[in-house]
């Protein structure tokens, strides 16, 4: 994720975390996702603590690679539904949903941006995806 791009979702995060990654994603209706797997954009926290202080680039790269909560953005067909391999007692993801991960399950790739990079998603497994949560800084 190129250095301003990453700026920039932080920056836009202090206001609507989940807005942040949907403008950055950009339109990704030609991507499609197959079988149970779901397509997650990666949670980049505020560039600004609540204590007021501005987080270096470094530290904000480090949610890239480390961040255990992102957004959903696609679901496969068969994500999140009962099979021989996973039963799922009901619960559901929906696309807008914050969930959490081990962000070592997920596959990186990166929804292009031919201007600035691109944003950082990875690509689970639904049995990767460990929960959901309400607000993205619950999580860390």
């Amino acid at each position: 994720m190129a250095r301003a791009k990453l700026r920039e979702v932080a920056a836009a995060a202090q206001t609507d975390p989940k807005q942040a990654l949907l403008d950055s994603l950009g339109d990704i209706s030609g991507v499609e996702i197959f079988h149970s797997q779901v397509l997650v954009a990666t949670y980049i926290r505020p560039e600004q603590t609540k204590g007021g202080i501005f987080l270096p680039d470094n530290a904000l790269a480090e949610d890239r690679f480390q961040g255990k909560v992102g957004l959903v953005v696609k679901l496969g067909p068969k994500a999140f539904v009962d099979d021989n391999i996973a039963t799922f007692a009901g619960v559901t993801v929906q696309e807008g949903d914050w969930v959490f991960y081990r962000a070592g399950d997920g596959y990186e790739l990166f929804s292009v941006d031919k201007k600035d990079g691109g944003t950082a998603c990875r690509l689970f497994e639904d049995t990767q995806i460990k929960g959901r949560v309400a607000d993205p800084a619950l999580v860390w």
